[in-house]
Order: structure tokens, then C-alpha cells, then sequence
């Protein structure tokens, strides 16, 4: 029995967006203890084999993951995991516990789905991430950790805090998101030049190789970059040995289309106005990088055809959240479901083989 969520939005959305994702939150964190209730929330449907991948010496069932910044610091998990995600990346997590911007800092636009934040990171902090992921895992999905810095460490001292959260989370991360790209901590994006950022991944290798385990290191990139600034990062992917191991494209961005209404709210804009910007930025980076390196794709994913354009475009993975919102837990099983005759109608037998395959098309749209 699928959750119809169209009977709760309307009562949802009565109340403040912030604290409808925190009410969520704790409902589907209940539902970690509840095994049974979950099955029959959302029965296990095996995917068509024609949609698996394995990347990184992990499987993924599917192409559809579940974005940062749903669950910052893993408290429903094992639900999420039911719903039907193929892996799960949660966060941002900081080293030390913050409260993140003031709010009000979650707004909702319907008509354009999409949603602004500027939450800065709000965190309980790596002590108690780890203290709940060793208390909570295996998962049945592959488990993402994103990472960002505290917001009163200075950029001159951000190593220390990603090397931290390395160190105290890797025993627990299939991969670890390296996020530099959030619009909400001041000055954050300045790590994406590569004199700083060169510098920051040669030490998180460092500290990467010191664990029992040693997790993927992907880079969350913003929207906003030029063309030679996607190309300069590609450039990490064409060494012969690479500081990344993939690439997660991408953040919310600054960027405004010319119709919104609401041009003075600040924050990070997600959902579908950043679709074809995130699509351009994936197919230059996939272009660039000559494809090496995977790339998830994440903004503007709501229908199987949404995630078929960023696999096109160059992504291996897809990565949804603000779609969430105005769908509902039912949404990725209807992607799913919704796949297979997709791949059907391009004549291939396996998702793979249309990774890239319009990479041209969308580096050259207008964003």
C-alpha cells in the first residue's frame, strides 16, 4: 500500500516549511523501529536489472538517489531506504554543532516548483552523526556522507574541518560528498578555485588513505560556475591520478529566471527552474573531464524523463529532494516504474549505454 500523500500535503502546507520537514522528519525517523509498518508503506519491488550500475565498487540498484539535505544528520535512514531510494547521502554535516542562518529560512513556491533555502548548514554536529550511523547501519542502499565546514572556521583553516569529518565518519560513508558549493555559508564557494581547492583534496586523500576503509571522494559543485571554471575542475579528473573520484553537479543556485516572482529572497533556489542549468553544467563537466569520472546529477529531477536528461547529459546517478515536497514518498517507485519503457523507446538494453549520449545538446542550451 503506497502512501497517498495528496491527502496530507494540503494540511502540511498550512504550516510553516520548515516545520513541516521537521515534523516529517520525526515521523519517518519513528518508522526506523517499525520495520513491518514500513513493508506495508512500501512493499519491496525489485528494479529491472536493465537500470542497475555498479560504480565505485557499489551497487546501485537504480539511478534515483535521495539528495543531501533532507536528512542532515541521519535520523530516518532506514525509512528513506524503504521508500525505494537506490542510496542515500545525508548532511550537510559539520564538525561541531551549529544552528545554521535565522529563520524564516525555507520558502515554498508551487506554481514553479521549487523552493529557496538559506539554512547555512545546520548541524548536530560529527560526534552525534557518528554516534547515530553506528547505531543505525548496515543500510540495504549505499550511504553518502556530505561534508562542509563549520561557518566560523576561516577558509584558511576549512581543510581541518573536512579532514575531521573524514577521519571521524569514514568508517561509516560509501562515499563522501565534498561540499564547497553551498551558497548559504559566506565565502564557502571561494574553495571551488582550484589554488585552494587542489590543496584541500590532496590532504582529504591524505587523511582518506589512513582509514581501514577508504570511501570515494566526490565534489559537490555550484550551478554558477563559467564555462573555464566547470573545464578547470574537469581538469582534476584528467590526471593520472585523480584527486576526485567523481562529481556531484550540482548545488542550488544564486541564479533567478528572468519571470520569477520573487527576485529579492535570498537563499539557494532548487527544483525545476535549476533543471536545464544543472543539465548544462553536468553535460560541460562530462564533456570536459572526457567523461573519467561519474557524475551524479542533481535539480530539477521529477519524472523518469528528468532523469533520463541528466543521464544523456552526462550523469551515471541522479539525486532528487525538492521534488519531495510537491510529490510526495510514492515519487521515486512511479520514476522507476516509469524507467524501463523509456529505455525501451531509445532501442538500449541497459541505462548505461545513454550515458553522455546528448552531452553536446545540453553544454549548448541556454541556462
Amino acid at each position: 500500500m503506497a502512501v497517498d500523500f495528496s491527502r496530507w500535503r494540503p494540511w502540511l502546507f498550512l504550516l510553516e516549511p520548515e516545520h513541516a520537514h521537521a515534523l516529517s522528519l520525526r515521523v519517518l525517523g519513528g518508522l526506523n523501529e517499525m520495520p513491518k509498518t514500513r513493508a506495508h508503506l512500501w512493499p519491496h519491488r525489485a528494479s529491472d536489472p536493465r537500470l542497475a550500475q555498479e560504480l565505485w565498487g557499489l551497487h546501485f540498484a537504480h539511478p534515483v538517489g535521495l539528495a543531501a539535505g533532507f536528512d542532515k544528520d541521519g535520523q530516518a535512514l532506514k525509512s528513506l531506504a524503504s521508500m525505494g531510494f537506490a542510496f542515500l547521502e545525508l548532511g550537510t554535516v559539520t564538525p561541531r554543532p551549529q544552528l545554521g542562518n535565522p529563520g524564516p529560512r525555507i520558502f515554498r513556491y508551487p506554481q514553479q516548483r521549487a523552493v529557496i533555502n538559506r539554512l547555512g548548514f545546520p548541524s548536530q554536529g560529527g560526534s552525534a552523526v557518528a554516534d547515530r550511523l553506528a547505531a543505525t547501519l548496515p543500510l540495504a542502499v549505499p550511504l553518502g556522507i556530505n561534508i562542509g565546514k563549520n561557518r566560523e572556521t576561516p577558509l584558511t583553516a576549512a581543510v581541518g574541518d573536512y579532514r575531521a569529518l573524514i577521519q571521524q565518519l569514514g568508517p561509516f560513508a560509501d562515499y563522501f560528498s565534498i561540499n564547497v558549493s553551498s551558497p548559504n555559508t559566506p565565502d564557502l564557494r571561494r574553495l571551488q578555485d582550484p589554488q585552494s581547492l587542489r590543496p584541500l583534496l590532496q590532504e582529504l586523500r591524505e587523511a582518506r588513505q589512513k582509514l581501514q576503509r577508504q570511501p570515494p571522494l566526490l565534489l559537490k559543485i555550484a550551478p554558477d560556475l563559467a564555462s573555464d571554471e566547470v573545464t578547470a575542475l574537469a581538469a582534476l579528473a584528467q590526471e593520472p591520478e585523480p584527486l576526485l573520484d567523481g562529481f556531484i553537479a550540482t548545488n542550488t543556485t544564486l541564479g533567478r529566471p528572468s519571470d520569477w516572482p520573487h527576485p529579492d529572497e535570498a537563499g539557494g533556489l532548487s527544483g525545476a527552474p535549476l533543471k536545464r542549468r544543472a543539465n548544462g553544467i553536468i553535460a560541460q563537466l562530462y564533456r570536459a573531464s572526457s567523461g573519467r569520472l561519474p557524475i551524479i546529477g542533481v535539480g530539477g529531477v521529477a519524472t523518469a524523463q528528468d532523469v533520463l536528461d541528466k543521464i544523456e547529459a552526462g550523469a551515471s546517478l541522479v539525486q532528487l529532494y525538492t521534488a519531495l515536497i510537491y510529490e510526495g514518498p510514492d515519487l521515486v517507485r512511479r520514476i522507476t516504474d516509469a524507467l524501463p519503457e523509456l529505455l525501451t523507446d531509445r532501442g538500449v538494453d541497459h541505462l548505461g549505454a545513454l550515458v553522455g549520449r546528448r552531452a553536446e545538446h545540453w553544454a549548448t542550451l541556454p541556462a
